[in-house]
């Protein structure tokens, strides 16, 4: 099964400028825990609900004060539409991540994937090696 059968299309993005009240409010009104940060239609970032905790209300910043860009981590781990869902598992486990944005061949953003996708649409071993890679990022 490739991660275009599994993914979620409705990916929540803004720009380096908006302001994290804003990305809250989207996260919140999306029910998502991060939403991708993008310029001239391309990736440049990644916003989590972790990274508002820890990166603006931990460091005191103002929310309506400060800018995505200031916060987002611009380190962006991804993964093709067209790979399988095995693969994107291992991938998500070693770099101990709970979800990747998920990109076309063009490297233009198609949707979003988290393990919980490729948990509930998984046979018996892929929903074990899901349960797995959870695991190994919840004890880091």
């Amino acid at each position: 099964m490739t991660i275009k059968d599994i993914m979620s299309k409705n990916v929540q993005t803004v720009t380096p400028d908006t302001f994290l009240n804003e990305v809250a409010r989207r996260m919140q009104r999306s029910d998502c825990g991060s939403v991708i940060v993008v310029e001239n239609d391309r990736l440049v970032g990644v916003i989590t609900d972790r990274d508002l905790a820890l990166r603006c209300i931990a460091d005191s910043h103002h929310p309506a004060e400060t800018k995505a860009r200031q916060v987002m981590t611009s380190e962006i781990l991804y993964c093709r539409d067209s790979d399988n869902t095995e693969d994107v598992a291992r991938n998500m486990t070693e770099n101990k991540v709970r979800r990747l944005p998920v990109l076309d061949k063009d490297k233009r953003l198609v949707g979003i994937i988290s393990l919980g996708d490729l948990a509930s649409h998984s046979s018996d071993h892929h929903y074990l090696v899901c349960g797995k890679a959870l695991g190994l990022i919840c004890a880091s």
